[in-house]
């Protein structure tokens, strides 16, 4: 565990400079008048690295969301399961886990879950150690080289054109987060949500 604590991380060079200031920030749109969407007034009291650090951190929520939000929609609309065995020697199989994906948790056995918090905390800090620079010292918050375009579609599109994918993502990511925290409360709170069983 001691591999994943903040001390054993990389940390941004105290001489770089950080150029991202609230009003550099991508996001901005008629949906929040032209404005940052900040209600709570973070961005007065930050740095421009603890700006950086959030903007990293929403983009990387949001591409979770937007992952959770696909896989619950897949499977509770009946999608096809992984075929075989998720653990050989307890006889599980992906189809026993079933379609809920809170009992699925429950029922996937401890080894399988030290995988897949194994791998998350992998990427995680394979994520933080191979961004150069990194988005602390002036790097592009969200950008990571081992996860990001590795076929290389975006290499032919303009500048300006990756912007606004960029700011599509955001923004997707931001209603990703949304949805998935309704589908949750519909899960937990029967007929707490509108539309949704």
């Amino acid at each position: 565990m001691l591999l994943c604590t903040a001390r054993s991380l990389p940390v941004a060079s105290p001489r770089a400079t950080v150029r991202l200031g609230v009003q550099d920030m991508e996001g901005t749109g008629p949906e929040t008048g032209g404005q940052v969407f900040d209600p709570i007034g973070l961005s007065k009291i930050a740095s421009s690295e603890t700006l950086a650090w959030y903007r990293a951190a929403e983009l990387k929520h949001g591409r979770i969301a937007m992952a959770a939000v696909t896989g619950w929609a897949w499977v509770s609309s009946g999608g096809p399961l992984f075929p075989g065995y998720i653990s050989v020697e307890q006889g599980i199989t992906f189809e026993s886990l079933g379609r809920d994906g809170y009992a699925a948790w429950d029922a996937t056995p401890e080894n399988g879950k030290a995988q897949i918090l194994g791998i998350v905390g992998l990427l995680e800090i394979l994520g933080e150690s191979a961004i150069k620079p990194h988005y602390m010292a002036g790097g592009t918050p969200g950008k990571i080289p081992l996860l990001w375009d590795p076929l290389g579609f975006t290499a032919k599109l303009s500048s300006e054109v990756l912007a606004e994918k960029r700011v599509s993502e955001l923004k997707n990511g931001r209603l990703a987060m949304i949805g998935v925290m309704s589908l949750v409360s519909a899960h937990f709170i029967p007929n707490s949500v509108p539309l949704l069983p």
